[in-house]
């Protein structure tokens, strides 16, 4: 069985990923690692409407999630406004066939009279799902989490209980580990990380974050996906919040260590190599930390090996290879760092806005613009440019891969890429 809280990082595969199988699943937001890798894929690196589109199928309402994977299945959220009928949202899960794109499954899942208002940027169906063999598990923030069984499409619980103010949307991504669905809740009035039974959906912990905060309630809000980190036999759920980023025993919600910082509003995930976690402060003083991810309690003082402050990013995440992170702010500017220094090595600059994270595969980098304009690059300080796609729609949610397959969602549909529209056999 496929455990989410195995998240294997072998650099060497890197270097020479197309000699790797690629992996037929992408579970979660940013695929099996949890960190933007499709080792081993080969995807197309020159696409557009006419060119290596195996499908494209409309998607009703509007969702930023990213599209999961798991087998002949690849499932989304989106968010449907009932205004003409009612004043309600409609929150739903999508099911489609990985082969030919045909809608299996289509389930309410919450309605939500008069829902809290959210930020222009944001989409009531911005926290991506997770799938595994049996189920795929759909989380809203505020307005509620459910697991449906994907084979039949029946709702196997729901839970209403985990209630905050977004004050802007819900935004953080659920991640798994064991039976644990683990959910990140940083609203304006209350800040705090639970875990479901996946079976039962009931709360298993919950742990408050413990650094305090600034006085203004906005500050205290804060919308990104913890990323599981296996290091030397030890799990450690790495999870930013407002004004500080924790490190918990995901088994038990305990606290190992916090770095406390000045920031708030954080989007983008956490990413890690095997001696340091790599966090984006958010909005006010915008930083990024290298963190020695090592020690208990408060190892601000110690435990910060380096930082950088210019053009980071407050809404895509960053991502490594080998020894450099590469990491895009909204504006379309990417830095390639040293990880172990932090020294810059590359600077580039796109045309265009970016919310999406970047992916690796082909041993390129992928970046999507909200302009529906897809960039390759080679993933080293040069950055030479390879290609310049576009498709129809605007693109906020992050890329996934699974076999050979880039599933790319836009404001109005859900594409599959392949290269040269190769489709894969139908099973049932």
């Amino acid at each position: 069985m496929w455990d989410l809280s195995i998240s294997i990082l072998v650099f060497s595969l890197l270097s020479a990923s197309n000699s790797y199988a690629a992996e037929p699943n992408w579970p979660q937001f940013r695929g099996p690692s949890g960190q933007g890798y499709a080792v081993g894929a080969e995807i197309p690196v020159k696409f557009d409407e006419e060119t290596n589109i195996t499908w494209k199928q409309a998607i009703p309402g509007l969702g930023w999630s990213t599209p999961v994977v798991w087998g002949d299945q690849v499932w989304l959220t989106t968010a449907v406004d009932l205004e003409e009928t009612e004043p309600a949202l409609s929150l739903r899960a999508i099911g489609l066939e990985v082969a030919t794109g045909k809608v299996l499954h289509e389930i309410e899942l919450f309605r939500i009279p008069n829902p809290e208002k959210i930020h222009d940027d944001n989409s009531y169906a911005s926290p991506t799902p997770i799938i595994d063999e049996q189920n795929i598990y759909c989380h809203f923030g505020t307005f509620g989490t459910a697991a449906i069984d994907h084979h039949t499409g029946k709702i196997l619980w729901k839970n209403e209980e985990l209630e905050i103010e977004h004050q802007g949307g819900p935004g953080s991504s659920p991640v798994a580990f064991e039976n644990l669905l683990i959910l990140t809740c940083d609203g304006a009035n209350e800040q705090f990380v639970a875990a479901l039974d996946k079976t039962s959906g009931e709360i298993q912990w919950k742990t408050k974050r413990s650094a305090p905060l600034r006085e203004n309630k906005i500050t205290h809000r804060a919308f990104a996906t913890p990323f599981l980190w296996n290091r030397d036999e030890t799990n450690l759920l790495i999870s930013p919040g407002a004004d500080q980023v924790h490190a918990y025993d995901p088994s038990t919600g305990e606290e190992r260590w916090h770095v406390r910082y000045t920031g708030f509003s954080n989007v983008p995930a956490p990413v890690a190599n095997g001696s340091h976690v790599f966090v984006c402060t958010g909005f006010y003083e915008t930083q990024l930390l290298a963190i020695r991810a090592e020690g208990r309690g408060d190892i601000t003082e110690t435990n910060i090996d380096w930082t950088y402050d210019r053009s980071v990013s407050t809404v895509p995440s960053p991502i490594l290879i080998d020894d450099m992170i590469f990491t895009i702010n909204p504006g379309g500017i990417v830095v390639c760092l040293s990880c172990e220094t932090g020294d810059v090595l590359g600077k580039r600059r796109f045309i265009g806005a970016y919310s999406a994270s970047p992916i690796f595969a082909n041993d390129k980098l992928y970046f999507c613009s909200e302009e529906g304009k897809i960039s390759v690059i080679n993933a080293d300080p040069q950055m030479e440019l390879v290609q310049v796609n576009r498709l129809d729609g605007r693109i906020k949610a992050s890329p996934a891969v699974a076999g050979k397959a880039l599933y790319l969602r836009t404001d109005t549909h859900l594409y599959v890429l392949r290269i040269n529209n190769i489709k894969p056999p139908i099973t049932y």
